[in-house]
């Protein structure tokens, strides 16, 4: 029998900044975070790419979205995730959800899962087609104007057929044909329509060495397959 664990936030990402540039059409920020990272915390800066009216950016945000009403970064609960299912409607995203999304690219992602001695059994996740993954964000920026920074979550949804014998939660994975309406280029503001999305090749998952339930583990062993490791 499993036992399903609060969904964790953890995911890698490889992908050359300049592959991510050319990925999603974009110029690249300047000050972007040190890859490979095959451990991605909350609390991380990390890619994303938004809409800026003029064309794609992709640049670095802090991962836990900070309300403006926060005083400070623990001033409240991290927020990393935000719900489909409410994120139109809740205070602290209704906001974000309607004026400020962005694209968070990934290889991949952790899930746990608790056995019924309550020992944490970490996987990973991947596309079936192996593409870049990339989960429906989004952001808001949060502090006084000489030290504002650019805060972000990733958007959940109920877990399809591939996930949810892990976890009731995946990230909203979005393919190349939904990053325009996600990101409001097509001039219709329906990214609710988005929300339903996964990719059309579906997920693929392996369990992976417990050294991962550590956010300090790091190393390209991290997601490989547990007999591989």
């Amino acid at each position: 029998m499993r036992y399903r664990a609060l969904m964790c936030g953890r995911f890698s990402l490889t992908l050359p900044p300049d592959a991510m540039a050319q990925l999603f059409e974009a110029s690249l920020a300047n000050d972007l975070p040190d890859l490979p990272n095959y451990n991605i915390c909350p609390t991380n800066r990390i890619f994303t790419a938004i809409s800026t009216g003029q064309g794609r950016r992709v640049g670095a945000m802090r991962w836990g979205f900070l309300p403006h009403w926060y005083s400070s970064p623990t001033d409240g609960p991290l927020l990393i995730n935000a719900r489909a299912e409410t994120i139109a409607d809740k205070p602290a995203f209704r906001s974000a959800m309607a004026k400020r999304r962005c694209l968070i690219p990934a290889d991949g992602f952790y899930e746990w899962e608790k056995d019924s001695q309550g020992n944490r059994l970490p996987w990973y996740v991947a596309r079936s087609d192996a593409a870049p993954m990339v989960f429906a964000g989004i952001w808001q920026m949060w502090g006084a104007q000489d030290a504002r920074n650019a805060t972000c979550a990733i958007v959940t949804t109920e877990a399809g057929p591939d996930i949810e014998p892990i976890h009731h939660r995946q990230p909203v994975i979005l393919d190349p044909e939904a990053w325009p309406r996600w990101l409001g280029e097509t001039g219709r503001n329906d990214p609710a329509e988005c929300l339903k999305a996964t990719p059309k090749d579906g997920l693929k998952a392996w369990r992976v060495d417990p050294r991962v339930n550590s956010n300090r583990a790091s190393g390209p062993d991290l997601p490989r397959p547990l007999s591989a490791a």
